[in-house]
């Protein structure tokens, strides 16, 4: 779909199948970063702060970005939203943050908006006193309280009732909120990490999400790549997860056959690192070898698609898998501008449409206007 924006009459094309990556005029872009070995020479990672990098497995350009991206983000005590499908491990990444942080010492404390009930919402953040409703019998705190000096991960920040969102806007901005049926302004000092699988600007304009809050969360944004994108690092996950669950299992079970590591390869995973994960815990249950076979995978052949080995493919991969990093970098730094982004890479503004058409990426969710900003479908 072509689209016009309120800024400029640049054409770009949208992906459904895409997360919204939008940035706002005052965000943080990550930019130009150094590889992780690097950073890491400049500061110093603790054996801890390690540990949970570590459990960012994937050596894929588009991945090894998104790691790098964290451990930039983290040393900046700013508020994150984290973009991506379902599965791709935003709250992994989420600790990673917070690990890898200066409050790592303190509490991180993880909920999920979507499985608290509306009308409970308000007091699991911001807690009671006593007496505040029938059956308060004695005072709590609420999860922000708990979170103080640590990080907050609101998971699923796009369920989050509207009346919740004003309260928590209000805490964003002074760091201070009241609990129900207090009298009395409680504060708290802690780093927001707010996470979601859905659009924001939808939620917006169908008037279910704040613009106001959307723009206090997205001090940063960091978009996570579906595991369809970064197909050369099943591989190493796989393996990953074999090591775990044959020691979880106490099964010996060494590795994979040639047609399973064929099927791994060639599914499409919808459910991301996740699917990926319980896919493979679900064979070690099932294999009654030493190697994991084809049929222990149990995968519909329905989601199979054409990959290779070869190499002229696995070349092709690569570049593919270049050029999509490339493209996220590129429209990241000069903030969707089709038109700066194409001079920057010294090339033809039609030849990078065609190359963001390739790859099904849309320069407005880069760009840093209103995420209502009218636009004009033709």
């Amino acid at each position: 779909m072509k689209v016009e924006s309120e800024k400029g009459s640049e054409e770009t094309y949208s992906s459904e199948a895409e997360v919204l990556a939008s940035n706002h005029d005052n965000s943080i872009l990550i930019t130009d970063m150094p590889p992780i070995g690097e950073e890491d020479s400049r500061t110093p990672l603790s054996v801890n702060a390690r540990q949970y990098l570590d459990k960012l497995i994937g050596q894929s350009p588009i991945f090894r970005m998104a790691k790098n991206q964290v451990v930039k983000i983290s040393q900046h005590d700013v508020c994150v939203l984290i973009l991506g499908e379902t599965g791709t491990g935003k709250e992994l990444v989420a600790r990673a943050v917070h690990h890898l942080s200066a409050r790592t010492e303190r509490p991180f404390v993880p909920v999920n908006c979507g499985a608290i009930p509306q009308d409970l919402v308000e007091n699991e953040l911001f807690g009671h006193e006593s007496g505040a409703f029938t059956g308060a019998s004695c005072r709590k705190d609420g999860l922000i309280q708990e979170a103080n000096g640590g990080t907050l991960f609101l998971d699923e920040i796009d369920a989050l009732p509207l009346m919740a969102q004003v309260k928590l806007l209000r805490f964003l901005q002074d760091q201070e909120y009241r609990p129900i049926g207090s009298t009395k302004i409680c504060h708290a000092d802690l780093r927001i990490i707010a996470a979601t699988n859905a659009s924001i600007t939808h939620a917006i304009a169908g008037g279910k999400f704040r613009k106001d809050l959307y723009f206090r969360l997205n001090t940063v944004s960091l978009v996570l790549p579906r595991l369809c994108d970064r197909v050369e690092d099943i591989p190493q996950l796989a393996d990953y997860f074999l090591k775990k669950y044959t020691r979880e299992f106490d099964k010996k079970i060494s590795s994979f056959s040639a047609g399973a590591q064929d099927m791994l390869w060639h599914y499409a995973w919808p459910g991301n690192v996740r699917e990926l994960e319980h896919t493979v815990a679900r064979a070690v249950v099932l294999s009654e070898g030493p190697i994991i076979q084809p049929e222990d995978l149990r995968l519909p052949e329905t989601l199979k698609v054409p990959r290779t080995h070869s190499f002229a493919e696995a070349k092709a991969a690569a570049i593919s898998a270049f050029e999509r990093a490339y493209l996220h970098k590129l429209l990241s730094t000069h903030q969707g501008n089709v038109s700066r982004a194409a001079r920057a890479a010294k090339k033809d503004r039609r030849v990078l449409r065609e190359l963001l058409r390739k790859h099904q990426i849309d320069a407005t969710r880069f760009k840093s206007t209103s995420p209502d900003a009218p636009s004009q479908s033709r």
